[in-house]
Parts: structure tokens; C-alpha cells; sequence
């Protein structure tokens, strides 16, 4: 197979088709992701519930987002946004809309399964 041979040898510029239909042949599939840096873009709900977005603007949020970035040696934007994705994933369980005091639990359970 000449075109998977210059493939390996590092010519030739393939399309995403083509190396999805090589991929689909050896029985993988391929996904293709964009990232910023070396890490990949966490994926974010479309639309975060208003009362958890008021909840994230409160000073025990950030605090412990804070906390949470510094003992992950993470950026804190970065802690941030995946405490929300978590919490929001959480909170998607429920049956009613969640208010602050179920965010509050949310977020101690967020902490209690942080800290050593």
C-alpha cells in the first residue's frame, strides 16, 4: 500500500477523511479534539443553571476553588471551570432546581473528595 507507506515515511498530507477511513480499517475510530497547549478543552454544558451561577460569584466558591486549584497545582481559571462542569453535572441528577443550599452540599462534597 503505497500511501500508507509514504504516510509512515512523512509524506503526504492526509485528510481527517483519510485517516478516519485508516482508522475505521484497523477497527478504531478517530476523534479529533481541539486543545489549548497540551491539555484538551473540558467540555462545558451549554448552559450552566442561574442559581449555580449565582452560587460561583459567592466567596466560599472561590475560596475553595482557590484551595482546590493551589493543592492541583492547576491554574485557578482552570479549577474554576471544572468544578462548575462538576457541579453542574451533579446538579443535572436532580428532579427540582437546585438552590444555594444544595450547592453548598454539592460543593462539600466537591471539597471532602479534594483534600488528603
Amino acid at each position: 500500500m503505497p500511501y500508507i507507506a509514504n504516510l509512515e515515511n512523512g509524506r503526504g498530507n492526509p485528510t481527517l477523511s483519510a485517516v478516519s477511513n485508516l482508522a475505521a480499517a484497523l477497527g478504531a475510530t478517530l476523534i479529533v479534539e481541539l486543545a489549548e497547549g497540551d491539555r484538551p478543552v473540558v467540555e462545558v454544558p451549554a448552559a450552566l443553571p442561574d442559581s449555580l451561577l449565582q452560587f460561583s460569584r459567592s466567596a466560599r466558591f472561590s475560596t475553595e476553588a482557590a484551595r482546590m486549584a493551589e493543592a492541583a497545582k492547576s491554574p485557578e481559571t482552570s479549577m474554576r471551570e471544572r468544578l462548575l462542569h462538576a457541579m453542574a453535572g451533579l446538579g443535572s441528577l436532580a428532579t427540582r432546581p437546585l438552590a444555594e443550599p444544595d450547592w453548598h452540599r454539592i460543593l462539600d462534597a466537591a471539597v471532602l473528595t479534594t483534600r488528603a
